[in-house]
Parts: C-alpha cells; sequence; structure tokens
C-alpha cells in the first residue's frame, strides 16, 4: 500500500494526463504536461506519436507532510489493525500515446501504458526492519499493461483554440490479479499483490477537463489544466480514491529549437475506498516544481526530459514517496 493512489500520480501522462496514472499510487508524482503540442494545445490536425519513460523510486516513508522512520511507522495502530511497513516500490513506466485532430476543434488522445514495478513491504507485524510473523509481508516484481485512456478534446471556443475540454475514460485492461512471493516466516509461498500496487484498478473511470494557453509576449507563453479523475465503479470491493490534478506551466520561446519549460503541478486524492482497499494510508495532497525542455530535432521530431521536484507533501497514513521523479520522451508529428 504505497501511496497507493494518488492516482498513479505521476506523475503523469505522455500526453493528456500522465501514466500518474498509469500512476497506482499517491506519491508516485502529479499529473506532468509533457509537451504542450502532445496535450493538443495546438490548431494543427493530423497525428502525433508520443513515447515517454518515467522513473519513479519511492524509498522514503512519509506520513502527513514529514518523514517517518519505519520503526516508529511499526508502532502505529490504527483501526483496521497495525501500520503496514512498506520497504520500497521502484516504477518504470513506459507509455505510448497517438493522438489525432480531424480539425483545429476536435482530436482524441489514446494511451497505453507498460509499468515494470517492484514492492517489497514488512507487513503488519514487523519491527519496521525485519518481517514479522502473520503480517502479510511480501515482496513482488510485475510487467504487465497498465489501464488504457482514451480521452477526446473540443478547443473550437476561441478562434485561437487555445481553450479546450477533456472528456474520457480509463478501461480496466490492466491486470489487478497479480501474486507475489511471500517472506512471512509464517506463510510462505504466494502471496497477493495490494490492489494499489496492481498494474490496473478494475475500474472505468471517468476523466473530465479543462485547459486554457495563451501568450504573455513574444518569446514567453503559458498554459492551465484541470482535470479531474473519477472511478465509475468497484471491482472486488475496490475502488480508487477521486483524484484531481492542477498544472501551471510557464515556457521560453525565443531559441530557434531548445524550449525550457517549468510546470507546478499539484494533485489532490481521496482515499480508496472497499473492503479490499487500504483506506487510510491512501491518498492526500502532493505539490511538484518540473523543470524541463523540449529540443526540436526537425520539422516532425521533438525530445522532452523533465525532473519532478517535490515541494509540499501531505500524505494519509504512511505512505512511500520518491524523493524525485524524472521523465523522457520523444513526439513524432505526422
Amino acid at each position: 500500500m504505497t501511496l497507493k493512489k494518488i492516482g498513479y500520480l505521476s506523475v503523469i501522462g505522455a500526453a493528456l494526463l500522465g501514466p500518474m496514472q498509469a500512476y497506482a499510487c499517491a506519491s508516485c508524482g502529479c499529473t506532468l504536461s509533457s509537451d504542450w503540442e502532445n496535450l493538443g494545445f495546438s490548431s494543427s490536425s493530423g497525428f502525433k506519436i508520443d513515447l515517454r519513460y518515467d522513473y519513479l523510486n519511492q524509498n522514503q516513508l512519509r506520513s502527513g507532510t514529514g518523514t517517518i522512520s519505519g520503526a516508529a511507522a511499526s508502532q502505529i495502530v490504527n483501526s483496521n489493525g497495525n501500520q503496514e511497513v512498506e520497504k520500497y516500490t521502484r516504477n518504470n513506466y513506459v507509455t505510448a500515446a497517438i493522438d489525432y485532430s480531424t480539425n483545429p476543434n476536435w482530436g482524441v488522445n489514446v494511451q497505453i501504458p507498460y509499468i515494470d514495478r517492484n514492492h517489497s513491504t514488512l507487513g503488519t507485524n514487523s519491527d519496521g526492519i525485519t518481517p514479522g510473523s502473520g503480517g502479510g509481508s511480501y515482496n513482488s516484481s510485475t510487467s504487465n499493461i497498465g489501464d488504457i485512456k482514451i480521452i477526446g478534446r473540443y478547443q473550437g471556443f476561441t478562434e485561437q483554440h487555445n481553450l479546450g475540454i477533456l472528456l474520457g475514460l480509463k478501461l480496466p485492461t490492466g491486470d489487478h490479479s497479480l501474486m507475489g512471493v511471500s517472506t512471512d516466516p509464517s506463510s510462505p509461498g504466494p502471496a497477493p499483490i495490494d490492489r494499489g500496487l496492481q498494474p490496473g484498478t478494475g475500474t472505468t473511470d471517468a476523466i473530465l477537463g479543462v485547459y486554457y494557453l495563451n501568450a504573455l509576449n513574444k518569446d514567453w507563453g503559458y498554459f492551465s489544466q484541470a482535470i479531474v479523475q473519477k472511478a465509475l465503479d468497484y471491482n472486488n470491493q475496490y475502488k480508487p480514491g477521486d483524484g484531481l490534478n492542477l498544472n501551471l506551466g510557464l515556457r521560453y520561446m525565443g531559441f530557434d529549437d531548445i524550449t525550457p519549460q517549468l510546470q507546478m503541478n499539484a494533485r489532490f486524492v481521496e482515499h480508496d475506498k472497499g473492503a479490499n482497499a487500504d483506506t487510510i494510508s491512501t491518498g492526500g495532497t502532493l505539490v511538484y516544481l518540473s523543470p524541463g525542455l523540449s529540443v526540436r530535432i526537425n520539422k516532425e521530431l521533438k525530445l522532452y526530459s523533465y525532473v519532478q521536484l517535490p515541494i509540499y507533501q501531505d500524505v494519509n497514513g504512511v505512505q512511500l514517496a520518491p524523493r524525485w521523479t524524472a521523465s523522457v520522451g520523444l513526439n513524432y508529428a505526422f
């Protein structure tokens, strides 16, 4: 149960939402708008293909707005029993996105995430250093397709096509029944992976957003974006918490082929719900500062890279969080 559900925040989607959602964990980072044209902030028609890699190493235990030691976390008793103490969650995400604009007003974006995740937990009966009997400790290593997103957009409200709305679905395509390997001395063998750490949630989620961009002058431009994601159903007594992403971006366009950018990404996520959910140590509020740049190789191809640095983290319960996240990608326009 690793900050499992401010998402997948993380960090993040390749085109309109971050793979963050591919991100299945609260502290994985915030939805990063990797490149403005990837986001559909463009009046051009045709196809774009985006391929993005995100790295998130959740290796820091946090509670509320501060850090907490494993030993201290193991002494916490919640309403549902002893606090689980996790060791780490290492995430690698590769997200392929295909974007098509029929005309300057309408477009659709399809995102297909591939998630490679290694996780280790000491369970609920540990001393914060070693697992204890009967605590459900386990290790897991999974590499699977996650939940696919299909998002449509309309940006015909202004002549500049700089104000738009997003409407889409996250589909239950990712597996949510994978198993790990128990490290519980009293219960060896296969062990179920927490629902918030599965490649998929098993739920269909509605996605609704709005965005606006404009120029400050000939060299500087900015954008703002708000996106809500809400699960429409439960799956096997599990429902991920509702999430809200807020993104602000500033870019400098005074160079020919290099565009420095700076974003502030905030994510607010509620607790997960259901008998098979961690209803205590999920959800929270995250704010990240994300410097990056894009480099135009030629008319069709651009490369981009970002680093996300947490400037505020307030997590519910005890959760694992990254100290930083990194993203690199390429975008090709036909």
